[in-house]
């Protein structure tokens, strides 16, 4: 899996720094931050397999940030 560029990302994460991949996000003036990923087609078929998928999420010890997974974002999100 590997973010990718996407229509309405207004910002770049990571970029120049050698231990990250590039992330293009759209960000919000309220702190969401929307990223698109694409799947392999590996991955694709392991998803139809297992109907799974798992998210690890780096809190540096920090509290856990909030999660909302999608594939569709007709939910209200509108990308200018």
């Amino acid at each position: 899996m590997k973010p990718i560029e996407f229509k309405g990302q207004n910002v770049v994460f990571g970029e120049g720094q050698k231990e990250y991949q590039p992330l293009p996000a759209l960000k919000f003036h309220d702190g969401q931050v929307i990223t698109c990923w694409e799947f392999t087609e590996e991955e694709i078929l392991h998803i139809i397999e297992t109907r799974c998928m798992y998210i690890n999420q780096l809190t540096f010890n920090m509290p856990l940030q909030p999660l909302l997974p999608t594939v569709d974002l007709s939910d209200g999100v509108e990308l200018y």
